[in-house]
């Protein structure tokens, strides 16, 4: 009975010890296949775990001008507008305008003005903003920025305040001519806004800058269209000027109060207010 016994336990130890060489045996096959091995399967979680870049700062981006952002030469991005110059990180498009605020009066002038356009085949958008420009558009390069505001508000101290008025339609189009502009032309305070000029050029002029035009027309840009529609346009200006002639309580007159001045520069806006 203890020779069955002894026999017995031997043979369970052997089973033991074979199903655990099995059990480390399909662990080792699993490591090499594609099994259920826990360990396994954390490997190669890691190993489909995707890396990810984190951003540069935007201040080390613009010391590289070389890299341009392909939406912003995309024109359908802009209501089908093309840049004057190319866009390169680092490079600010800058101008010098005073803004103008319109009223109710005026958006209802507007309305009517696009409406006999629209009839005439002259698809008009009407500005998003509107303002009467005091500079040409141009490039500053970032770390520019604030010398060239500084040098604007030395050169504007002494400028007063004054009124200007515009009431006469006028056709006009970029250099490029991929747009074409309705403006409504000053006709009172002209003087005054030339003095402004002299004192903005001498700015560009430091920063070796594009001055303004030699005999400039100063206006208010209404509405645009895309592309050099200067004859379509010119064609129902009669129709147009009786609109702004003929209005409800006599002909009327745009109302541009010039208290200060602004700087845009990129995505960033400068004040300068006048003397009064």
């Amino acid at each position: 009975m203890l020779v069955g016994y002894s026999s017995s336990s031997e043979e369970e130890n052997e089973a033991a010890t074979a199903q655990n060489k099995s059990c480390s045996r399909q662990c080792r096959e699993e490591d090499d296949g594609e099994g259920d091995c826990p360990a396994r399967k954390k490997a190669k979680t890691e190993e489909h775990v995707p890396k990810t870049r984190l951003p540069l700062p935007g201040c080390l981006l613009a010391m590289f001008p070389e890299d341009v952002d392909p939406q912003a030469e995309d024109g359908t991005l802009h209501g089908g507008r093309i840049r004057s110059f190319k866009h390169e990180r680092g490079n600010w498009a800058t101008y010098v305008y005073l803004p103008y605020h319109p009223e109710e009066e005026f958006r209802d002038l507007l309305e009517e003005l696009l409406s006999v356009a629209k009839a005439h085949g002259v698809p008009l958008s009407s500005q998003e903003e509107f303002h009467l420009s005091l500079s040409q558009t141009v490039v500053l390069r970032h770390h520019w920025i604030q010398p060239f505001t500084q040098s604007l508000r030395a050169g504007l101290v002494h400028c007063k305040r004054f009124v200007c008025s515009a009431g006469r339609l006028r056709v006009y189009c970029n250099a490029e001519r991929t747009r074409t502009f309705l403006g409504m032309e000053v006709c009172t305070g002209h003087a005054q806004l030339l003095n402004l000029v002299q004192a903005v050029d001498r700015t560009m002029t430091e920063f070796r800058l594009d001055t303004f035009y030699e005999d400039p027309s100063f206006h208010v840009s209404l509405a645009w269209c895309v592309g050099d529609m200067t004859g379509q346009m010119e064609e129902c200006m009669k129709k147009l000027q009786s609109v702004v002639d003929e209005h409800e309580d006599g002909p009327f007159l745009l109302r541009l109060d010039c208290v200060e001045l602004r700087c845009r520069t990129g995505n960033k806006t400068f004040c300068f207010p006048l003397e009064r």
